[in-house]
């Protein structure tokens, strides 16, 4: 029971991100070719939103679940990491057509091939888990 808050959230979420076209494989596809605005407008409105959700947090106006000041730990400068990180990201992105949140999404609407790319995806997270200490960072 103590979880039925954040099950509700996602599927509220999950219709939203539905009823938008955010997880249509046609709109993504429409964004990589520079056809729409559309993407666009929803990661540049989820982008704001996180910018200024974070400032207030950082100002210790949100507190966590237990009643906590959010604490947001400094992260290492590098820019290489980001940019090989974002390729791969948006390579994956545009090769399959979905990020991995509306992966599930995808899967809940009925678009069962997903099983193959929520599988692959966690055998990816699993290989780089293995790695991760001989990756240069």
């Amino acid at each position: 029971m103590k979880f039925l808050k954040f099950l509700c959230v996602g599927i509220l979420f999950g219709i939203i991100l539905v009823k938008s076209e955010a997880v249509s494989w046609f709109r993504i596809y429409e964004m990589f070719r520079f056809q729409s605005f559309h993407m666009y407008g929803i990661i540049g409105t989820a982008i704001a939103s996180g910018v200024l959700f974070l400032q207030i947090a950082k100002k210790g106006w949100i507190k966590n679940i237990k009643g906590d000041i959010i604490q947001v730990p400094k992260k290492d400068r590098g820019i290489t990491r980001y940019i090989i990180g974002g390729i791969i990201f948006g390579l994956g992105w545009a090769l399959i057509g979905a990020c991995p949140g509306p992966m599930y999404i995808l899967l809940g609407t009925g678009v069962y091939s997903m099983l193959i790319v929520i599988a692959a995806a966690l055998l990816g997270t699993f290989i780089y888990g293995v790695l991760k200490n001989k990756l240069p960072h």
